[in-house]
């Protein structure tokens, strides 16, 4: 598959090209709102971004499979298959801040070999495939050594986006580090892969949110899991670690089932 995903990244690069261009005339301006029946907002730029993005694909490859947030899935049996979220973090897009970004993924019968985070206003881009270096802005990236909880930067979503469960789950995992930062968005998922945080744990997640973070990370030197530390598929439960360093897995795993324990790795 080695020379057909040399093809795919750099088609993957023309998608986050384009919908980067259709965000930079969209952000910071006053966009029409929708509120979705989950109670999440949807504007223009999201349904234009990922109109823009199934059109590349169907062109290029109309036998591939394409899942997103805003419309239908297509061809789900396929080999191959798109998954894209044209704007992950919304209300950070409506609010102007710079902390969203362009998710595209590309999955084989339903495991990540491909993926991209893109922030279309910094123009920063993390691109990770099977068998190649991660890199951001064409600059190969590797997560940094952390192999104790004690050690390590954790990021988390807001209170806001938590739910009754999940802060009782990650309170032990909260008080096991060194630091925790709130709300970075997929942002955070980059700044893994370059080594400035250690560890991100969510939920309630749509394999649209996760799909590039198995290929992004993983090539980086990190990993990208479910909560019992299965690699993340399209048929995840949406619950994830991901960590620079695999070492803290383990120790992640154990906090979050409130057994926490130190790693003397």
């Amino acid at each position: 598959m080695g020379s057909c995903l040399r093809e795919f990244i750099d088609f993957a690069n023309r998608l986050a090209d384009t919908a980067g261009d259709i965000q930079r005339r969209h952000f910071r301006h006053h966009v029409p709102v929708e509120i979705k029946p989950d109670g999440s907002p949807v504007t223009q730029a999201d349904k234009d971004s990922e109109r823009a993005l199934r059109e590349r694909i169907e062109e290029a490859y109309p036998d591939h499979g394409i899942a997103g947030e805003e419309y239908p899935n297509v061809r789900e049996d396929a080999e191959y298959t798109w998954v894209l979220d044209p704007i992950d973090g919304t209300k950070s897009f409506l609010a102007g801040i710079p902390m969203f970004g362009i998710l595209i993924a590309l999955a084989r019968h339903g495991g990540f070999v491909l993926g991209v985070v893109d922030q279309p206003i910094l123009r920063d881009r993390w691109v990770g495939a099977d068998g190649y270096d991660t890199t951001f802005n064409g600059a190969a990236v590797r997560t940094r050594q952390c192999g104790s909880l004690a050690d390590a930067v954790l990021c988390i979503s807001g209170p806001e986006d938590r739910t009754k469960p999940y802060d009782d789950q990650i309170a032990n995992l909260r008080h096991a580090v060194r630091w925790v930062r709130y709300g970075a968005e997929c942002y955070a998922y980059g700044l893994l892969a370059s080594g400035f945080i250690d560890l991100i744990v969510d939920v309630g997640l749509d394999d649209h949110d996760f799909g590039p973070l198995g290929p992004v990370v993983g090539n980086a030197g990190g990993s990208a899991t479910d909560w019992q530390g299965n690699p993340l598929t399209m048929n995840s439960d949406g619950r994830i670690i991901v960590a620079g360093d695999a070492r803290l897995l383990k120790d992640t795993i154990a906090c979050l089932n409130r057994s926490c324990g130190v790693s003397t790795v």
